[in-house]
């Protein structure tokens, strides 16, 4: 197929974060290229989603297994008080635009952009 899709998760509720998982792995599964970039509030959600007896731990496993989550950011991350366990996860940071991840970077490699 070759379309790229980069997609930025910043809504913290775990109930929207799901769909961030459910979409990610149905467009990897249809061989979309994909890139889930974790951003504002939704850095919080590292922990919740370890947590094995979290009803969407297996997909979240899946999501993280295929290497579907090209980073988190770090400024948002520092300020949600996530950072140290995110980096604890073994998840990279992006941090290139004053601390965030830049869309613009995406773009540049092809990737277009869908927000949650």
């Amino acid at each position: 197929m070759g379309e790229k899709y980069a997609l930025f998760a910043f809504n913290g509720d775990s109930m929207c974060f799901i769909h961030v998982i459910l979409n990610a792995l149905d467009m990897k599964n249809k061989g979309y290229d994909i890139k889930v970039i974790v951003e504002g509030s939704a850095t919080k959600l590292a922990n919740q989603f370890e947590n094995k007896k979290n009803p969407f731990y297996e997909k979240y496993q899946e999501l993280k297994s295929k290497g579907l989550i090209d980073c988190f950011c770090k400024a948002c991350s520092n300020k949600m008080g996530s950072l140290e366990k995110v980096e604890e996860l073994g998840f990279s940071t992006c941090a290139e635009l004053m601390g965030h991840p830049s869309m613009a970077k995406y773009i540049e490699q092809g990737y277009s952009i869908i927000t949650f």
